[in-house]
C-alpha cells in the first residue's frame, strides 16, 4: 500500500509539472502565438478573428498570468482543449479521431514487438553460442539501427509500387464507408499492414538484445543452478526460473513503450499518410497550432505516466523485494 501510495503522488506531482510546462512554454517562446497562427492564415483575418485566437490562446485579454493558469487547469479538468485552426474543429474531437488508429497500429505492433523480442532474446541466451544466438540477436539489431522512415519507403516501394500488394499512403480507401463490414475492417488491416510491418522491423531488436543480455546473468544465479540440479525439465527451468525473473527489468521500459504509444511513431504515420496521432503532431507543428499540440503532449505525458504506474504495480506483485522495499 506504501508503495502505491508513493507512486500516486509522484504521478501526480508529475502530471502538474506538465501541465504547467505545457502553460507557460508558449508564453515563453518569442514573439506572439496568434501572430504565428495569422500569419499561416495569409492574414486573411479580421480584428474580430483575431480577438478570437488570442482568446482561445489565453494571451490578449485583461487576465492575469497566474489568472489565465487557473484557468487553463480548469479547462484541461473538464476536457476543454482548445480550438484547432489547422484542423478546424475542437483539440478534443481531433484526438478522439486520431487516437484509436494510433492505439491500433502502434499499439498493437509495440506489443507483438515486446512479445517476439522477449521470446527470441530468451531462447538465444538459453542456446548461448548456438548458431540460433549467433545469427538471430545481431541480426535484429541491425534492423533497430536503420531509421524508420527508410524501412517504410523500402517497403512501398516493394509491396506497393512494383508489386502491388498492399496500398502505400492513408488509413483506408477514399471510397470506403466506415462500418463493421469485413469489406471495411479488410480494408483497415491491408492499409496498416506496411506502417505496422515497419514499426516491427525497427522495434524488436532492442527487446531481443536487453532479454538475452539479461537472461544470460539471470542463469548464472544461484536458484537456476539448484533448479537444474533438482532435474527439472529445461524449459520449465528456461521459462519458470530465467525468463521470469529476467524480464523484471524490461517491465518499466515496456511500460514507457506503451505510454509512447500515444504519440505515434511520428515519422512512420507521416511516411504512409496514417492519420494518427503522430501524423497530426506534426502538423500541428509546422503549422503553429498551439492549442493541438499542447493538447497532444498533455495526451502523450498522461499515457507515459499511466503506463509507468501500471508497471510499478505490475512489478511488486512479480516481484515481492519490491513490496519489501517499498
Amino acid at each position: 500500500m506504501r508503495l502505491i501510495i508513493r507512486r500516486g503522488g509522484f504521478f501526480l506531482a508529475t502530471l502538474w509539472a506538465a501541465l504547467t510546462l505545457n502553460f507557460f512554454l508558449p508564453r515563453l517562446m518569442p514573439g506572439s502565438p496568434a501572430d504565428r497562427i495569422i500569419a499561416h492564415l495569409h492574414g486573411a483575418v479580421d480584428q474580430s478573428t483575431v480577438r478570437a485566437i488570442e482568446q482561445s490562446l489565453g494571451i490578449g485579454n485583461t487576465q492575469g498570468i497566474w489568472q489565465q493558469y487557473l484557468t487553463y487547469l480548469g479547462h484541461t479538468a473538464t476536457g476543454n482543449l482548445g480550438y484547432s485552426y489547422s484542423q478546424g474543429e475542437p483539440v478534443s474531437q481531433v484526438i478522439a479521431g486520431a487516437l484509436p488508429w494510433t492505439l491500433g497500429l502502434v499499439g498493437i505492433t509495440t506489443i507483438l514487438a515486446f512479445a517476439l523480442g522477449t521470446a527470441i532474446g530468451a531462447v538465444a541466451a538459453w542456446r548461448r553460442g548456438s548458431r540460433f544466438d549467433s545469427v538471430m540477436p545481431p541480426l535484429f539489431v541491425f534492423t533497430t539501427a536503420i531509421p524508420f522512415f527508410w524501412v517504410g519507403m523500402v517497403l512501398i516501394l516493394i509491396f506497393s509500387v512494383y508489386l502491388g500488394w498492399f496500398p502505400s499512403s492513408g488509413n483506408v480507401g477514399q471510397l470506403t464507408v466506415p462500418s463493421l463490414s469485413p469489406g471495411y475492417l479488410g480494408d483497415v488491416l491491408d492499409h496498416a499492414i506496411l506502417p505496422s510491418l515497419t514499426l516491427l522491423v525497427t522495434g524488436i531488436g532492442g527487446w531481443v538484445l536487453t532479454m538475452r543480455n539479461n537472461m544470460v546473468t539471470t542463469l548464472t544465479e544461484d536458484y537456476v543452478r539448484m533448479a537444474r540440479a533438482k532435474g527439472l525439465s529445461p524449459t520449465r527451468v528456461m521459462v519458470d526460473y530465467g525468463a521470469r525473473n529476467a524480464i523484471l527489468p524490461n517491465l518499466t521500459g515496456f511500460a514507457m513503450s506503451l505510454g509512447f504509444v500515444v504519440s505515434g511513431a511520428i515519422l512512420v504515420e507521416y511516411v504512409f499518410n496514417y492519420q494518427g496521432v503522430g501524423y497530426y503532431l506534426l502538423n500541428a507543428v509546422g503549422y503553429d497550432d498551439y492549442p493541438l499540440m499542447q493538447g497532444l503532449f498533455l495526451i502523450i505525458t498522461v499515457a507515459v505516466l499511466v503506463a509507468i504506474l501500471l508497471s510499478d504495480i505490475a512489478t511488486a506483485l512479480l516481484d515481492p523485494r519490491t513490496r519489501t522495499a517499498g
